[in-house]
């Protein structure tokens, strides 16, 4: 850990106000919270980052996040609609903070089952290896994507995607892994060139699927109350 003291490091949770699929989002209750307090104080629970920083454009999200103990310097101008990529939001707040923090951690207020621990054990990673962008992942099970297919909407007819692999046994398949935006990592000099995670040789680090819960409409939110009971 002792790289890590050595680095300053910012995290930006990106919480832009105007969501469509589950309206107020990052502020709903989750458990007995506003969803976005869970990723603020599992920041907090890691005592590694210079600053916790929110980036939103609203101004309730904005007061939630204060209370909960983040800083929200200034209201997001820029890049607050539905096409925009996030890591364009973070490159704002970084240019507005002066770029001045050696490593960059985007936490995404809808993994809310993601800990401490695993930001940590990411960081470590991150750092250990000397890579310059790493994003978090989590390994396919029993949801394989070797098997998807395409389905006509008017004749129901099934296409496969992959038709040699489609036919092959479960454990004959390469494992495949899915990005989750629980915990992006990127070196703030190499992010101010790039403006995304996905920067030359980014990297993947597997974190435990439960923590990777991303919630983007209703049905992911059922399912996240329900992982969350699990402990």
């Amino acid at each position: 850990m002792d790289n890590m003291v050595e680095k300053k490091i910012v995290a930006i949770i990106p919480a832009r106000g105007g969501s469509k699929r589950i309206p107020k989002k990052n502020i709903i209750d989750f458990e007995g919270k506003p969803m976005i307090a869970w990723t603020i104080e599992e920041a907090k629970k890691t005592k590694i980052f210079s600053d916790i920083v929110i980036s939103t454009d609203d101004k309730e999200i904005a007061q939630t996040c204060k209370e909960y103990g983040a800083k929200v310097p200034f209201m997001r101008e820029k890049y607050a609609d539905d096409q925009s990529p996030v890591s364009l939001a973070v490159y704002e707040t970084l240019e507005k903070l002066g770029f001045r923090y050696d490593i960059v951690v985007m936490l995404m207020p809808n993994c809310p089952l993601r800990k401490a621990r695993e930001i940590k054990l990411s960081l470590l990673n991150f750092i250990r290896n000397n890579n310059k962008f790493q994003i978090s992942s989590f390994r396919y099970g029993w949801m394989n994507p070797w098997w998807a297919h395409r389905i006509d909407k008017n004749t129901q007819r099934a296409s496969p995607l992959y038709r040699k692999e489609i036919k092959m046994r479960s454990q004959d398949l390469e494992e495949l892994h899915c990005p989750t935006g629980a915990i992006w990592i990127a070196e703030v000099e190499e992010f101010k060139k790039s403006k995304t995670f996905y920067g030359d040789d980014y990297t993947m680090f597997d974190i435990d699927w439960k923590a990777a819960v991303d919630i983007d409409d209703f049905d992911d939110l059922d399912f996240a109350r329900a992982v969350a009971k699990l402990g």
